[in-house]
C-alpha cells in the first residue's frame, strides 16, 4: 500500500506565505500525477494545483500566480508554495497522488489533510 504524509500547515496572516509538503511511500512502481486539493465544510473538495510526471501543471484559477505546485521524482515528494495568502485560502489542505503500485496496480492515495488558516 501507499501512504501519503503532509507537512507544512498552520496559521498565517492575509498576504503571508506558506509552504506545504507531501511525502509518497510505499509499494510504488511509479508516479503520474500528484496534486494538492482543498476543502471548507460543507462543500466538496476541489483541485488546488497538480503536476504531471513530465511537469505539466494545473492550477485553480483562484490560485494562479499566488501558488507554486513543484515536485521531486527521486524523492516522492510534492509541494506547494502558497504566498500572498486570503482568508479565502482557508480549508484543509490534501495531497493527493496517482500511480502504479507493485504487481502493476493502479492506485490513488490521499494524505491525511493538513489545515490552513489564514486570519484577517
Amino acid at each position: 500500500q501507499v501512504h501519503l504524509v503532509e507537512s507544512g500547515g498552520g496559521l498565517v496572516q492575509a498576504g503571508g506565505a506558506l509552504r506545504l509538503s507531501c511525502a509518497a511511500s510505499g509499494s510504488i512502481s511509479s508516479i503520474g500525477t500528484m496534486g494538492w486539493y482543498r476543502q471548507t465544510p460543507g462543500n466538496q473538495r476541489e483541485l488546488v494545483a497538480r503536476m504531471s510526471s513530465g511537469g505539466s501543471t494545473n492550477y485553480a484559477d483562484s490560485v494562479k500566480g499566488r501558488f507554486t505546485i513543484s515536485r521531486d521524482n527521486a524523492k516522492n515528494t510534492v509541494n506547494l508554495q502558497m504566498n500572498s495568502l486570503k482568508p479565502e485560502d482557508t480549508a484543509v489542505y490534501y495531497c493527493n497522488v496517482i500511480g502504479t503500485a507493485t504487481w502493476g496496480r493502479y492506485f490513488a492515495s490521499w494524505g491525511q489533510g493538513t489545515q490552513v488558516t489564514v486570519s484577517s
